[in-house]
């Protein structure tokens, strides 16, 4: 019988879990530089979390199923939800605001793997709750930048809208809420033909001419903060999205005290759900083509859909598996630190006991050591090292331990040195 692993998921051996492990110290690094903290929520969730959050339709993506209490319960596709579903259970009443948290998990939906994209997948994200916008959106921003640069991946490009703008232009031609549901959700797809022939086709989603034009032209608006004149002109006539507007602006100049240069204003980000209602951005490395976008983020008002009181809430979820992607993609490979710091050889059965205790002594004061098992001749025992690459081999002796030495070999450099047991954990931290 042959066992497989599941389809659209995968294994990840040492090296590849070292890089990775890496990758996501320096994020969390960086995460709490900026005061946030780590929160861990389930991998499954009750269904309902999510199809209040996204629709009855998300069912055909997730896996999703009964328990033998006939619960409906599912594999999280995302970590949002189980976030406002947590905010609501343990902070709501009690927490200091503003709550600042993250998180890093996998997640799973049922879709048909392909480059990029897998049933098993890792977010790496935070959550700003409570905090005034668009201050915290800056900062949220900034963040997000931060932790990208950090990882050595220069070529992102942080793209910016804020969706009152669209929404004030709904509201003041009074559309439907269905029928802005269905226009965001074509213009989040991104795909513009899609859009024209919804507009501007046989059919509109939208009766009204005018409003179209302008949506058109406003999606089609990329670039530097010179286009804030374009859109200016475009919603003179109308009150409802100036604030908006205002908004935008002021975030504008609040990314550059954060430091923050390389974005771009772009009125075509959209998100298909009601509770995104101000900032939106996604995050774009070119060089990954179709599987580009490695950040969604925004603000949104998602606590109030599950029942709790409106709080302004802002985050984002980096794609790590494509955050992966791209540092192998964009930045040179670095050799890896060794995963121990010393081998430890005894020579002969005898002193295998004190072998042992040498070893644990190392290991207790925070050295990465490793002793041979299997009872290697020492001809041997040097091939391992060299194989596993580890950069010194202590040799333990008969002779060199009645005088409380043993030998430490460089790997590298071939040089011995006898060491005095007393001394051996200041001599290998180099102290």
């Amino acid at each position: 019988m042959e066992f497989t692993r599941p389809r659209g998921t995968r294994d990840f051996l040492f090296e590849e879990m070292r890089e990775r492990k890496q990758a996501e110290s320096t994020l969390r690094k960086i995460f709490e530089s900026y005061g946030y903290q780590e929160i861990k929520t389930p991998l499954f969730e009750e269904l309902k979390l999510f199809t209040t959050k996204s629709g009855e339709e998300i069912v055909d993506q997730l896996y999703n199923f009964k328990d033998k209490s006939d619960r409906e319960l599912t594999l999280r596709p995302e970590i949002t939800a189980p976030v406002a579903r947590l905010y609501l259970n343990e902070l709501e009443k009690t927490a200091v605001k503003p709550i600042k948290l993250y998180y890093y998990g996998s997640c799973f939906r049922y879709e048909r793997p392909q480059k990029g994209r897998f049933r098993q997948f890792w977010q790496f994200g935070c959550e700003l709750i409570g905090a005034k916008t668009p201050q915290g959106e800056a900062e949220v921003i900034a963040l997000c930048s931060d932790a990208i640069n950090g990882l050595g991946i220069t070529t992102a490009d942080v793209n910016i809208n804020h969706l009152g703008i669209i929404r004030g232009l709904f509201e003041h031609f009074e559309i439907s809420d269905e029928t802005q549901r269905e226009i965001m959700v074509v213009i989040d797809k991104g795909d513009k033909d899609l859009l024209i022939e919804s507009l501007s086709g046989d059919e509109p989603v939208i009766d009204n001419d005018e409003l179209n034009q302008i949506l058109l032209k406003l999606i089609d608006l990329v670039g530097d903060k010179s286009i804030i004149s374009d859109v200016e002109e475009l919603i003179a006539p109308y009150d409802e999205p100036k604030k908006a507007l205002e908004e935008l602006k002021e975030l504008i100049t609040l990314l550059e005290a954060f430091d923050v240069e390389n974005y771009t204003l772009n009125l075509g980000v959209a998100r298909g759900l009601d509770y995104y209602t101000g900032i939106v951005f996604e995050i774009y490395v070119p060089e990954l083509g179709a599987q580009k976008q490695i950040c969604g983020g925004g603000s949104y008002s998602l606590v109030k859909v599950f029942g709790g009181q409106e709080v302004e809430s802002t985050g984002f979820a980096l794609g790590f598996d494509r955050l992966m992607n791209a540092i192998e993609e964009l930045t040179d490979k670095e050799e890896l630190p060794p995963h121990l710091d010393i081998y430890i050889a005894p020579i002969s059965d005898d002193v295998r006991p004190k072998a042992y205790e040498i070893t644990q002594l190392l290991r207790k004061n925070g050295i990465k050591a490793d002793v041979d098992l299997n009872g290697k001749k020492f001809r041997k025992l040097i091939d391992y090292a060299n194989r596993i690459k580890v950069p010194k081999i202590a040799i333990i002796g008969a002779r060199d331990l009645e005088e409380g030495k043993i030998t430490i070999k460089d790997m590298e450099s071939g040089n011995q040195e006898l060491v005095d047991i007393d001394n051996i954990v200041e001599y290998i931290k180099g102290e």
